[in-house]
């Protein structure tokens, strides 16, 4: 009886674990986006805020114009992006910066991908973006081919889309903390399956790639949907997904979210993976 008494004792230290922890401090930024952002942030406020980790305060900046916005991003453990609008003011920009380089974790969802396209350091901080003049002297695309990540060099814009549609995520790396434990492919519900995504690159690892078809109005190529870029001491994690409510509702979606915000602000992850999960040839939308 030893050995289911010691399993016993092992999930109960598993379940439990996750309410021991110290509770971090996660900052939702929003308030210009070409994408409907007062309907995916409480979304995204809430997925963070049920999985038991997270307090959420959320920064919104003006509708118009940027200045006097300047959240306090040192008071927080992780900064996530759901913004694709102006510029922010210069010393809003520094304190964003310090705070990554200094070891706050980020996580881009999404359209904060497109945003800053004239910002050196964001394009090196998000990894690969999309869109606002984005092109072959932002860095290369990335693809998967032969199973193995792929710098393609060669000219053309940054960001496109096909129609929305379910696709299947491939995870490339099994071991890392956010993917651990995870199917090895899995359906997302409809979504914008970003391609052609460019930029520096630097510092990154792919952790999923899906298959762009052609079909569908895309690349034809594998492309990075779930990233982590290192920058200075600071964590990154950078997810394609996430255009509306339907696709921010994907079980998936809301996991990898979780366990990225969790992994961008300690360097770890404590989330189990929850027992309902899209399949290879099922998608699944959170109740």
């Amino acid at each position: 009886m030893r050995p289911l008494l010691s399993l016993a004792v092992a999930l109960l230290v598993a379940a439990t674990s996750v309410a021991d922890e110290p509770k971090l401090k996660a900052l939702l930024v929003d308030g210009q986006n070409n994408h409907n952002w007062k309907a995916t942030t409480p979304l995204l406020k809430k997925c963070l805020e049920d999985c038991g980790r997270f307090t959420v305060e959320v920064a919104t900046s003006p509708e118009k114009g940027t200045a006097g916005f300047r959240p306090k991003f040192a008071d927080f453990g992780v900064v996530v992006l759901n913004y694709n609008g102006e510029e922010w003011p210069a010393e809003t920009k520094a304190d964003f910066l310090a705070f990554v380089r200094g070891g706050g974790g980020v996580v881009v969802v999404h359209a904060a991908d497109n945003a800053f396209a004239k910002w050196p350091e964001y394009n090196e901080l998000i990894g690969v973006g999309g869109w606002g003049g984005r092109t072959e002297k932002d860095g290369p695309y990335l693809r998967q081919r032969d199973g193995k990540v792929f710098r393609d060099e060669s000219a053309g814009r940054g960001g496109s889309h096909g129609k929305q549609h379910e696709f299947v995520l491939e995870h490339t790396d099994p071991e890392h903390p956010i993917t651990k434990g995870l199917p090895a492919s899995w359906k997302h519900t409809q979504d914008e399956l970003y391609d052609r995504l460019r930029g520096p690159a630097k510092n990154l690892t792919v952790l999923a790639f899906a298959q762009s078809d052609k079909a569908t109005g895309g690349s034809g190529e594998k492309e990075p949907m779930l990233m982590v870029i290192d920058y200075g001491k600071g964590r990154v994690f950078h997810t394609t997904l996430g255009h509306d409510v339907k696709s921010i509702a994907c079980v998936g979606f809301q996991t990898t979210l979780q366990r990225g915000s969790e992994w961008a602000a300690t360097g770890k992850v404590t989330l189990p993976v929850p027992k309902a999960f899209p399949t290879a040839d099922k998608s699944l939308a959170a109740e």
